[in-house]
């Protein structure tokens, strides 16, 4: 005789919640086919975090060959330590600073770059660091730095006017608290200071072209006023510091100056053109396109600010192009170097923009002998070839970063 096959309570149950009477066949279907996928999702889960433990593996992995791999840097000349110096460079990560970041290494000495990275970017330096005579401070030169150096090159200040505009009263403060703690430092360690001013202290010149003696024509209340009137104070500051504390001062006044590593949205004509005409976009130009501007390329402005800090002339100088082009001029110039269908076309002029702007370096030759040595065309050719690659770049980031949130495995991960 057979025993009758017990079943225990628990099994019960479980077979209860598994096949509920009142299940139908089409629903027990449908709640088999939910698990399954349910399943199938939990597993493609775990997949995805071991494959990201793995990328995380591999990332260590590379950074520990980053860091045991000598790194290959420019070449750099040697100096003695009787000849060496230590720079401080503010704003060392900006467009200019970083030029001239460049030059000041290859000849051998200490760089020291301070930079908030509010326009500055630390692309611009990268290929420096490591480098046993580069040092990258993230600092804000609103507060005070205590540092030992033996010059300062003071850049540090947004420049173009949708950065400067963007937050008036922090520009102000750049150009003033800034300034201040800089010129104090440079007391305390006895320092050279070159102070980076502007062609804006200037305002809409009524005398043309600008000499250094040229007091300016200013609206102290305008939308450039932030900047101008910050750097009118910079300057004023400066040659307090050196007639009352007896500290060493530079002042250059900089012109339109353009060049690789130049910020692509920072609303210049320079980068506003050569995007334009770049993207096939219609080339915007502000008024009627009369008013003038002179181009420099950014090398030879860091010829014209080493120049000024190893001279021993204490008053401003003018650093800029005395080759003057309509904005009109200068849009068809651009439209020409990079082909295309783009139109030039006139919209709403700006308030408070200059009409004309034109250096006088006589100064400059005079006491630096200096002046600009590089063509227009030459250096919008290596401009625009820059704006190029920069574009090509972020492309492609676009294009992976909208393949990676799009993918499907991504959008089932987040469920």
């Amino acid at each position: 005789m057979v025993a009758p096959t017990v079943i225990s309570s628990s099994s019960a149950v479980e077979e209860q919640r598994q096949f509920p009477p009142t299940e139908n066949v089409e629903q027990r279907n449908l709640r088999i086919a939910y698990e399954a996928q349910n399943a199938q999702l939990q597993q493609q889960r775990q997949e995805l975090l071991r494959t990201k433990e793995q990328l995380a593996q591999l990332e260590e992995q590379v950074r520990s060959l980053q860091a045991s791999t000598p790194r290959k840097y420019p070449k750099v000349k040697y100096l003695n330590y009787k000849n060496r110096k230590r720079i401080l460079i503010t704003g060392g990560a900006g467009f200019v600073g970083s030029h001239l970041v460049d030059y000041l290494m290859i000849q051998g000495h200490e760089i020291i770059v301070v930079d908030n990275f509010f326009t500055g970017r630390k692309r611009n330096v990268e290929h420096w660091l490591g480098h046993e005579n580069f040092e990258l401070i993230h600092h804000d030169i609103v507060n005070p730095l205590f540092i030992e150096i033996d010059e300062i090159y003071h850049l540090a200040s947004p420049a173009s006017p949708p950065h400067y505009m963007y937050n008036p009263v922090k520009t102000i403060k750049t150009n003033t608290m800034g300034t201040i703690n800089v010129l104090g430092l440079a007391k305390r360690v006895m320092a050279k200071v070159l102070i980076a001013s502007t062609s804006e202290v200037y305002g809409d010149p009524q005398v043309h072209p600008q000499p250094e003696t040229y007091w300016g024509h200013v609206n102290p209340i305008g939308p450039r006023a932030c900047y101008d009137e910050g750097k009118r104070v910079s300057e004023t500051l400066s040659y307090a510091y050196a007639k009352q504390e007896k500290v060493q001062v530079r002042v250059a006044r900089i012109f339109n100056t353009y060049g690789p590593r130049m910020h692509m949205n920072d609303g210049r004509v320079v980068s506003n053109f050569i995007l334009q005409a770049l993207r096939n976009e219609t080339i915007t130009v502000y008024g009627n396109g009369k008013q003038t501007r002179s181009f420099q390329y950014v090398s030879d402005l860091v010829d014209g600010l080493i120049a000024l800090m190893a001279s021993n002339y204490t008053q401003p100088v003018n650093l800029g192009n005395p080759v003057e082009q309509t904005i009109e001029e200068f849009a068809k110039i651009i439209k020409n170097l990079v082909g295309g269908t783009s139109e030039v076309k006139q919209i709403k002029a700006m308030e408070d923009d200059p009409q004309r702007r034109k250096p006088d370096i006589t100064r400059a030759k005079m006491r630096l002998n200096w002046e600009p040595k590089v063509p227009l065309e030459t250096g919008l050719l290596q401009t625009i070839s820059y704006f190029r690659n920069e574009l090509a770049r972020s492309d492609r980031f676009q294009e992976n970063s909208n393949k990676y949130f799009e993918s499907p495995d991504l959008q089932r991960s987040r469920l």
